[in-house]
């Protein structure tokens, strides 16, 4: 009995350790360079920015690690669009009152806009191709 606890009570341990190195080894994962065709949007530019077209943005914060995860992919899909589509990124930390107007709960949130309306809300994490779809679908 006291050898089977022994040894459940090491592996607790090596799973907790094995658990925060990955964790401190993560949360140090910088953020992938934005796209140039990637619009940065601010509470300033947001209306203008969205006005017209079809706008994929993503409501995001620096330590959100799922909000890294779709850095690559919304680069890959700011790449592939043409005509009347785009893609902006707006920090939820930095604008928060524009976070608050789209009544963004949870990040990343990715909010379709056509002329200025939203017309989809995406939570988490998407691919590139769901997204390429969407946006095709509403262009």
């Amino acid at each position: 009995m006291n050898l089977a606890m022994v040894i459940v009570g090491s592996m607790i341990a090596l799973f907790g350790i094995y658990l925060f190195y990955s964790f401190s080894k993560m949360k140090n994962i910088p953020m992938a360079v934005d796209h140039e065709k990637i619009k940065i949007l601010t509470a300033q530019n947001f209306e203008t920015q969205i006005k017209k077209g079809v706008t994929l943005v993503d409501f995001w914060a620096a330590w959100c690690m799922p909000c890294k995860m779709m850095a690559p992919v919304l680069n890959d899909v700011a790449d592939e669009l043409t005509d009347n589509a785009s893609v902006g990124k707006l920090n939820v930390e930095d604008y928060q009152s524009v976070a608050s107007k789209y009544k963004v709960r949870g990040i990343p949130t990715l909010i379709l806009f056509k002329d200025g309306k939203e017309i989809n809300r995406f939570v988490g994490g998407k691919t590139k191709d769901f997204l390429i779809k969407q946006i095709n679908q509403n262009k």
